[in-house]
Order: C-alpha cells, then sequence, then structure tokens
C-alpha cells in the first residue's frame, strides 16, 4: 500500500513540476487519469481500515486538489464539492453501494443471492429494503464488503435504494452522498 502511495504521489510531483498551467481544465484530468487509480488500488484489496492509513492516502488527493488555481484558500472538503469530487473513502463507499445494488437487483442478482440477505421487517421507518447484517466471531471478517455494505445500505433514503436501474441509483446516490458530511 505504501509503495503504491508513494508512486501516486511521485507522479503528482511530476505534474506539478512539468504543467506550467494550474487551471482545473487541466489538472483534473491529469489527476483523475494518472494518480487517482494508484489511489484506488491501495483501497480495494487492503481495505485500510485505519484512520492514519485512510488519511496517508487522502493527503496525495488533498495535494492535487490544493494545486489547481483558485482552490488553495478553501478547506479540502469545499475543494471536493467545487471539483464535484468525492474524498476516496466516499468513492469506495458509492463502489461497494453499486456492486450491492447489482447483487440485490437485475445484472448479478442468481450471485448474490448467498451474499446479501435482506431483512424482512415491519418497520415503516427508513428504506423497506434493508439487509441484514451476519454475525462473525473474528474481527477480519467484520471489515468485508458484506459488512461494509449492509449498515449504510440501510440508513439511504428509500428513493435511492430503490432505484429502478442502475443509472438512476448512481445519479441519486451521488446527490445522497454529496450532502453526507
Amino acid at each position: 500500500m505504501m509503495a503504491l502511495r508513494q508512486t501516486a504521489s511521485c507522479i503528482l510531483g511530476c505534474i506539478k513540476k512539468n504543467m506550467t498551467s494550474r487551471a482545473r481544465e487541466v489538472i483534473l484530468p491529469l489527476y483523475s487519469a494518472l494518480v487517482r487509480p494508484h489511489l484506488e488500488s491501495c483501497i480495494e484489496p487492503w481495505g485500510p481500515q485505519h484512520k492514519k492509513d485512510m488519511d496517508q492516502l487522502e493527503q496525495v488527493q488533498r495535494r492535487a486538489t490544493k494545486m489547481i488555481r483558485g482552490m488553495e484558500h478553501l478547506c479540502y472538503e469545499e475543494r471536493l464539492r467545487e471539483l464535484g469530487l468525492f474524498s476516496l473513502e466516499k468513492r469506495r463507499l458509492r463502489r461497494d453501494l453499486i456492486a450491492a445494488f447489482q447483487y440485490l437487483k437485475r445484472p448479478y442478482k442468481k450471485a448474490g443471492e448467498g451474499l446479501l440477505t435482506r431483512a424482512y421487517t415491519d418497520s415503516t421507518r427508513g428504506n423497506g429494503f434493508k439487509l441484514r447484517e451476519g454475525r462473525y466471531g473474528l474481527d477480519t471478517r467484520k471489515k468485508c464488503f458484506t459488512m461494509n455494505v449492509v449498515r449504510p445500505w440501510t440508513r439511504w433514503p428509500r428513493e435511492v435504494v430503490e432505484a429502478p436501474s442502475l443509472e438512476e441509483f448512481k445519479a441519486r446516490l451521488d446527490g445522497a452522498l454529496i450532502n453526507l458530511i
């Protein structure tokens, strides 16, 4: 994980040294194409659970957003909102929720039957499409995909989780994620 973070940081340094323009139209596509894939490849296989590890990865994105002209004085969250980006943690959550939607709905429903279990309740609160958490004795199992998805999925509003299509789900999810602090 550290090697990929360092690679991403070095690439960002090369962009900073070699690009004379600090315009959003120049820096943002370079960051998205060359740097962010390295950061996201750190998140997927290892899934950093410690805040320190996640902050180290997020620091690279902080530097990238600060490089853009006119963004230097804004706080990190405002820079992300202004640029239409999500933090790496939110991007991971978004990716996991999209995968859960695909497992629960059409494309991969057959494959997801044993992966995620729907909780049938009489409760009228929430979204009405709640998932049931499994019980695991090991702490390592508590950090897996299914556990990372269940709680956030259950908290989303009904209009998000009951979207009719994947594209509609993504649009509604992005709208909800923007408002999530």
